[in-house]
């Protein structure tokens, strides 16, 4: 079994690639917003649905498609964040658990629509990189890389860049930082939490929903799959500490490796069981995620 260890391990990096992407955005808008999303698995289905149905009426790769659907997701993320920022500035209890209620039921509610309207059976979304892979069995590792997943770890070194470049090299980006360290300094100081929060959410909703491509070219999709994509960027946002964009790469490549093994060696059913253990594990030693900066 040992000669499958490379295997595991390439599938695992690649697969924790994706998870980045995922879980960067979600931590970003915790960070600014102050709310975990429950409903960010909700945001990848519709998000795999819309390339699935683009690719079946027009015949073309799914991921010409991609900025196309991060556009429209932006979109509906823009003009959903207010109803949510009023949502939690209204609330004259816990804001930051009335958040999580009321994603909560955001997620029940679009998982409700998506039964009706996709049914319960799963489907994939065929793209011309799903067909071929590389072997690399010349260099002396039994290792083969089919090419969708090789493209799914360099969509996610580019969103990651670019969110890197945004958040470090802009006034927006600064704006947003300001934001996720002090709210009112950063009112004082000119900034429009408001827009800059839905700016926010609605760059997360559209990197969530394209991911959602990604994920269904290389696994399947169906209407029911955002709650276990929600719980992955669940795991990884917390093991890296919430709020610390720094840590997700390794918390997600974490994910990625430690459901690509339990997949090749163990029970694949026993993968989220796996994955709260050394969760809990974890934050028993380190309350404030995997390198103690957290909130």
């Amino acid at each position: 079994m040992m000669e499958l260890l490379p295997q595991a391990l390439t599938d695992g990096i690649l697969l924790g690639g994706i998870y980045i992407t995922i879980a960067i955005a979600f931590s970003l808008t915790y960070g600014v917003m102050h709310v975990i999303d429950f409903a960010v698995g909700e945001w990848i289905m519709f998000g795999a649905f819309t390339g699935y149905y683009l690719n079946k009426w027009t015949g073309l790769d799914p991921f010409l498609f991609l900025p196309v659907i991060f556009v429209l997701y932006f979109g509906v993320g823009y003009v959903i964040q207010p109803v949510i920022h009023r949502v939690l500035s209204g609330t004259k209890g816990n804001p930051f658990l009335m958040g999580l209620v009321f994603t909560f039921g955001l997620a029940i509610m679009f998982r409700g629509l998506a039964l009706t309207a996709f049914g319960f059976y799963s489907n994939s979304i065929p793209s011309a990189f799903s067909e071929g892979s590389f072997n690399l069995e010349p260099l002396g590792l039994t290792v083969t890389i089919p090419t969708v997943r090789l493209v799914g770890l360099a969509y996610a070194l580019g969103i990651t860049l670019i969110l890197h470049y945004l958040l470090k090299k802009t006034n927006f980006g600064l704006g947003v930082r300001a934001l996720a360290q002090h709210k009112d300094a950063a009112g004082l100081m000119g900034v429009n939490s408001k827009r800059t929060g839905s700016y926010v959410y609605g760059i997360y909703v559209g990197i969530s929903a394209m991911t959602g491509v990604l994920l269904g070219c290389i696994l399947s999709i169906g209407a029911q799959m955002g709650n276990e994509y929600t719980i992955f960027a669940f795991f990884v946002v917390v093991l890296a500490g919430m709020g610390y964009l720094a840590g997700v790469p390794w918390a997600a490549l974490l994910l990625g490796l430690v459901q690509s093994i339990f997949m090749i060696y163990f029970n694949p059913s026993h993968t989220l069981l796996a994955v709260f253990a050394i969760l809990y594990i974890i934050l028993l030693i380190s309350p404030r995620g995997l390198f103690g900066k957290g909130v």
